[in-house]
């Protein structure tokens, strides 16, 4: 039998995605590029566990924010905002399985250069997003830091998060993400670490000393 992809090579494992068998070859050029690769696809497990680390240093530096400092101490002490971002970003994955990681990446960025905006001048940037997926991983993380500061008023009476503080949080999940995705086009592998870190049912605002030490995670 051929591969079902090329046609020409011998099929040798069975791809999910595509719901028959394929060569190897094709399993490894194809793999998150053109196919939908389930997490649970041993293939695609075998591959992340031998992939060596991204290389940060190819990347465009522009898309990490270079200018944005981001100490030990900060992420120390704000700990459980980076780890409410993370769940906001979990719990949206969970809700649109359809999602990968360079949407998360997208609305991630929007978010950083909307906060760098309104910290270095007060204004509120409100560029167009990618598209209704986007918007809407937006929207879930903005509803966290909403409910972030709700529950500071709540237990100390006062607000302390800030503007700058929340736009370091969000940089540093960004590299974060930049750092675990592979960066091929259907790459969920950073999605299938946020997922690990926060498993359903499972409230990063209700539960901050449970959830808030997991992500530091480089």
């Amino acid at each position: 039998m051929s591969c079902t992809i090329c046609g020409v090579r011998k099929e040798k494992r069975f791809c999910p995605a595509v719901h028959g068998r394929i060569c190897p070859q094709c399993c490894g050029e194809q793999r998150e590029v053109t196919l939908d690769c389930p997490s649970e696809c041993p293939y695609l497990q075998q591959a992340r566990e031998h992939e060596k680390p991204r290389d940060m240093g190819a990347l465009d530096r522009e898309a990490l924010f270079p200018e944005i400092e981001i100490s030990e101490q900060f992420l120390y002490e704000h700990e459980h905002l980076i780890a409410g971002l993370s769940f906001a970003l979990a719990k949206r994955a969970r809700a649109d399985r359809a999602l990968a990681d360079r949407d998360l990446v997208s609305a991630l960025t929007w978010l950083a250069k909307r906060y760098q905006t309104l910290v270095n001048s007060s204004l509120i940037y409100e560029p167009p997003t990618a598209n209704l997926a986007q918007q809407a991983i937006t929207d879930e993380i903005e509803k966290m830091v909403k409910e972030f500061r709700e529950a500071e008023q709540k237990h100390i009476g006062l607000t302390r998060l800030r503007d700058s503080e929340v736009l370091k949080a969000l940089v540093f999940v960004l590299r974060l993400s930049l750092g675990r995705t592979s960066g091929r086009p259907k790459s969920r592998a950073f999605v299938d670490f946020l997922f690990a870190q926060f498993p359903e049912k499972e409230s990063a605002i209700t539960s901050p000393d449970e959830a808030g030490s997991r992500i530091i995670v480089p």
